[in-house]
């Protein structure tokens, strides 16, 4: 299923998001609400601080390897953005590589590969990071450069201009010339009434192709400040010294005041909405997308944890029931996936995608899936299957936390969307406690044709056309 995230060098696929959209984070007293957490892990302690100009500083020490993690968030991601200026909370994030008053452009990443290390950044619907990653006694270059660029960028409408072209390039061959892309970006355009999810990251093309280097100084001043972003530093560190280095460099950076921030509810959809795109494919598509609630009280909250169990038992392996029954027992499918991601800042989507064997319909395909979803409705699962796909999202959830990048974006990602640390301790548990009645109950309530959009590729011919030429800095996929 095509994501929701957006790559500055490479392109990654998430289901829906766990897995994408398209690409690319003081000499001053902390205050009071500063606090320290044992995770439960033997080589792991959490520090989580705030400096007085706002800037939130989140230290998980982990001391495997003389290695670490930097990244810094910004609350700032497609959200945000107002009709006719979609996409440049992306463009920004290009921007910020192209030199500040005393690092000229292109100079950031050459610093940080000669330092050992490598570094990236991504656009989101819900924020914007930063990353690098590095031995341990290179974190002070690290942050020193994203101080400086969070407060010193230069956008030149030279650089602007070029970069645009890049970005315009990236929307072509990630979207408009990837047909599963289309159909993502037009279902969401059609499931979202009026939230700004609707959006997509990189950006309409017409937007784009009118934007100004204005725009991307607009964004800048906006929402690049010390009080609007979340530093993350997870590795073989010390968390009071990572946090005296963050008031060092980013001690001095003015807090500023912010926009406020609307409520953006999106209206109950009143019944099923459906559409057919046309564009060159080889095979057909079928992508299914329900409107489904997101964490918000993270003790409190159950169907949340029930839905991503759900998820895991209608995907993720072989023995799940979508691949199990469409793929290899009926053979009416050559893939079948469910996602469902609770941690966001707007409303939440469960959706299925999937692509019908040759000679196998669509119409064919969808039925098959809503019979799998009335029997999870009608039947339930039993204790094994429960317990398996317990084991094996909770699994998944273990083995990402064995990474130091996903520790620190995991992390990142909950706080940005207004999740304390403590949500991510605790999610294994509330994982581990859904009960069978507590998945089908969420089947039942959130699985309801009134929710669902659905859109259909239909394909067609792959005409041979002239291969553009390259636009520097973007990775031709074929």
């Amino acid at each position: 299923m095509p994501s929701h995230r957006v790559k500055r060098r490479a392109a990654i696929r998430f289901l829906p998001r766990p897995l994408h959209d398209t690409g690319r984070r003081l000499a001053m007293a902390v205050c009071a609400v500063g606090s320290a957490v044992a995770l439960g892990s033997a080589h792991a302690t959490l520090t989580d601080v705030t400096l007085d100009n706002g800037l939130r500083v989140i230290v998980k020490e982990d001391h495997r390897a003389p290695v670490m993690v930097s990244q810094v968030w910004y609350r700032a991601g497609a959200v945000d953005e107002f009709n006719g200026t979609t996409g440049v909370a992306h463009v920004l994030e290009h921007m910020m590589f192209k030199g500040t008053k005393t690092v000229p452009a292109g100079e950031f990443s050459k610093r940080i590969a000669a330092a050992g290390g490598r570094e990236n950044a991504f656009t989101s619907r819900d924020h914007t990071a930063y990353f690098q990653q590095m031995q341990k006694d290179r974190l002070p270059l690290a942050l020193a450069l994203e101080a400086d660029r969070m407060a010193n960028l230069v956008i030149s409408d030279e650089l602007f201009a070029k970069e645009l072209q890049v970005v315009m390039e990236e929307r072509r061959l990630r979207t408009d010339d990837q047909a599963q892309s289309v159909v993502y970006e037009r279902l969401m355009a059609t499931a979202y009434q009026t939230h700004p999810y609707r959006r997509p990251i990189i950006g309409w093309m017409d937007d784009l192709a009118n934007m100004t280097a204005q725009d991307a100084r607009d964004w800048y001043a906006r929402w690049y400040a010390p009080n609007n972003a979340t530093l993350v530093v997870a590795g073989d560190v010390q968390a009071s010294d990572v946090v005296e280095l963050a008031k060092t460099h980013f001690g001095a950076l003015p807090a500023r005041a912010l926009p406020e921030r609307k409520p953006q509810a999106e209206p109950e959809q009143l019944g099923e909405k459906r559409m057919v795109v046309r564009a060159p494919a080889k095979l057909p598509y079928l992508l299914m997308a329900w409107h489904a609630p997101r964490l918000k009280d993270w003790q409190q909250d159950t169907a949340p944890y029930a839905l991503q169990i759900l998820a895991g038992v209608l995907s993720g392996n072989d023995s799940a029931r979508l691949q199990k029954s469409l793929v290899k027992t009926r053979q009416i499918a050559v893939n079948a996936s469910a996602g469902y991601d609770a941690v966001s800042r707007g409303p939440g989507m469960f959706m299925i995608d999937a692509t019908p064997a040759q000679g196998q319909s669509v119409a064919v395909l969808e039925k098959a899936i809503r019979e799998e979803i009335a029997r999870v409705q009608r039947e339930g699962i039993g204790a094994d299957e429960l317990a398996r796909v317990k084991a094996q999202v909770i699994a998944g959830e273990v083995y990402q936390r064995d990474s130091l990048f996903y520790q620190a974006m995991q992390l990142g990602d909950y706080v940005t969307a207004g999740q304390p640390p403590e949500a991510l301790a605790g999610r294994v548990d509330k994982l581990r406690a859904v009960t069978a009645e507590e998945v089908r109950a969420a089947a039942r309530e959130w699985l309801r044709d009134d929710r669902l959009s659905l859109a259909e590729l239909d394909p067609q011919p792959l005409d041979a056309q002239p291969r553009r030429a390259a636009v520097p800095g973007v990775r031709h996929v074929n």
